[in-house]
């Protein structure tokens, strides 16, 4: 017959192998998702570096609509854009 106490301990301890196994596994793939991510915006990054600086900001303000109302549309700061970039007041 076999010890009921010492079915026990052996299920108890494979439960926390099995813990202990899996833990690796979730880590990695977390460094692989977050590896995946971060390539992504490299490329994107090494794409908008490549593009000319006057296709990245137009200097002219773009006129757009905003809940119906007419705005003006403020380029992104960059380097090289000037002050003269913005609209008059």
């Amino acid at each position: 017959m076999l010890d009921p106490e010492l079915l026990e301990r052996i299920t108890a301890r494979r439960a926390e192998l099995d813990e202990l196994e899996e833990r690796p596994a979730k880590q990695l793939a977390e460094v692989r998702d977050e590896r995946d991510e971060l390539a992504v915006a490299e490329r994107a990054l090494e794409r908008m570096s490549e593009r000319p600086a006057d296709e990245r900001a137009s200097a002219a303000p773009v006129p757009g609509q905003a809940g119906g109302h007419a705005v003006t549309l403020i380029p992104h700061r960059t380097s090289g854009v000037e002050g003269t970039a913005l609209p008059p007041d």
